[in-house]
């Protein structure tokens, strides 16, 4: 869905900066046209997250999108915080105040997001397919099949499929570096695929943990987690669970073409902090004892670094730092 436009995004800035004089210094705006509710389903409540890891990762791999889960979650109100700030949960509750609590707006006069209400991410359960049932050269029209293996626990949910770095998938590092949609028959259900870009493209989809494939060549950024596939991987995560919930059908939060539409983080590909501009991430904070880059605290002492959300209020893309 997204990862259409996002990825031709951040071609099309890279190409700019390539253009611009040396002395051009211009902040990432978000694409023309507005992203707008089409009064369609978004996910709200307890949204149960199942993972199917698809070809061979490590437990520390594992555990880099693990903990991202578990930190999208806000401790019960009242109970002190797990994360200091800036914290991956306040990303997350961007998602409810910049987009959910419209839908709930707009459900009072009879639209279809009747109910919406915050979201909160579970991590339901974990299986492997270390063997590829399906073979190492998926495409697209197989991920269903492989959301379904994930064993999402129930309605309302998402499943998410993540794919080794030895796998090929159908337009991955081509025109994306994830995907979401939906699957099943008359109820159905949302999921999501990223795939680990870390020998396929970390150019395109690792960035700025890696050089880019294209436009200015400036010296990477050290991942927080020491893998620069999986932080770049996180990135996508983050991008296409935004999207999965906020676009779960291809009829709720979106701008553009609803084939190939932007969403709440995809309209805002390459920008991580504030002063972004094409082949810069922005301000970042960085880590004293290991000089990684992030902008998010997480579960367990982790760090991350997250995309900006745009923010249909103001037109602009809003960061963490």
């Amino acid at each position: 869905m997204a990862e259409h436009g996002a990825l031709l995004l951040l071609l099309l800035m890279a190409l700019a900066m390539t253009m611009a004089p040396p002395s051009a210094a211009f902040l990432v705006q978000p694409q023309p046209n507005l992203l707008t509710y089409h009064n369609g389903a978004v996910l709200s409540g307890d949204i149960p997250v199942s993972i199917l890891w698809y070809g061979r990762f490590t437990p520390a791999q594992k555990a880099v999108v693990s903990d991202f889960l578990l930190s999208l979650s806000a401790p019960p109100r009242g109970a002190p915080s797990s994360s200091p700030s800036p914290s991956v949960a306040q990303w997350w509750s961007s998602i409810n105040r910049l987009y959910l609590s419209k839908a709930a707006a707009v459900s009072k006069n009879g639209a279809n997001g009747a109910g919406a209400r915050n979201a909160r991410v579970v991590l339901a359960g974990q299986v492997s397919d270390e063997a590829c049932s399906l073979g190492k050269n998926l495409k697209m029209s197989q991920l269903p099949a492989l959301a379904a293996a994930a064993r999402p626990a129930k309605a309302g949910g998402i499943a998410l499929v993540l794919t080794a770095q030895d796998v090929a998938v159908e337009g991955f590092c081509m025109s994306r570096c994830g995907h979401h949609g939906s699957y099943g028959g008359g109820s159905r259900a949302a999921y999501a695929w990223v795939g680990n870009p870390a020998d396929q493209c970390p150019g395109q989809c690792a960035w700025p943990f890696h050089q880019p494939a294209y436009g200015p060549q400036a010296p990477p950024l050290v991942p927080p987690s020491g893998d620069a596939g999986m932080d770049g991987a996180v990135i996508s995560v983050a991008s296409m669970v935004a999207g999965a919930v906020t676009n779960p059908l291809g009829d709720g939060f979106y701008q553009g073409d609803r084939a190939a539409p932007l969403e709440a983080a995809t309209a805002c590909a390459g920008v991580y902090a504030s002063g972004a501009y094409p082949g810069y991430a922005g301000q970042l904070l960085v880590d004293a004892a290991t000089g990684a880059s992030y902008n998010a605290h997480g579960a367990r002492g982790r760090k991350y670094l997250l995309p900006a959300l745009y923010d249909p209020g103001t037109g602009e893309c809003a960061t963490l730092v």
